[in-house]
């Protein structure tokens, strides 16, 4: 088995993010805000549980990376999700200035970075970002399609 790189190892606290959700009832996505090697900010799903629409993983944990850092510009931060953001954490990504953001799974329904938008690299606005996909692809396809398929068999 080969070690974990720094994205691996990443996304591996932004799955265990999800499980966070999972125990809650949320949809089963983590986030997790690095900045100069340091896990600045955590968040998972917590959209049920608050009733706030905005309260997407990634959402929480960029917020409370701007609040621990003290800026709004997060220029020297990647996001990693267990899910691709959708058109409001991408929108979130563009104005805190992210340099990076790393996804495991795609998102064909409402994903923003690549799949149905590209929101990280539109000519149109004034920020673009980077983007890696896939890693930890079929953990973090697989936590997803296990609540659904719970959910699913509860009906």
């Amino acid at each position: 088995m080969r070690p974990m790189d720094a994205d691996e190892m990443y996304m591996a606290m932004a799955l265990d993010e999800a499980r966070l959700a999972e125990q809650i009832g949320e949809v089963p996505i983590g986030a997790v805000v690095v900045c100069e090697g340091a896990v600045v900010a955590r968040g998972h799903n917590r959209r049920e549980t608050d009733a706030d629409p905005s309260a997407h993983a990634e959402f929480i944990a960029i917020r409370e990376a701007a609040r621990k850092l003290g800026r709004w510009r997060l220029s020297d931060c990647t996001v990693y999700v267990t899910l691709e953001p959708c058109p409001m954490c991408a929108g979130l990504m563009h104005q805190a200035r992210i340099a990076r953001c790393v996804y495991g799974a795609d998102d064909p329904k409402a994903g923003a970075v690549g799949t149905l938008y590209d929101l990280s690299n539109d000519a149109r606005l004034n920020h673009r970002f980077e983007v890696t996909r896939g890693v930890l692809a079929a953990e973090c396809g697989n936590i997803l399609s296990t609540f659904f398929r719970g959910l699913r068999e509860q009906r």
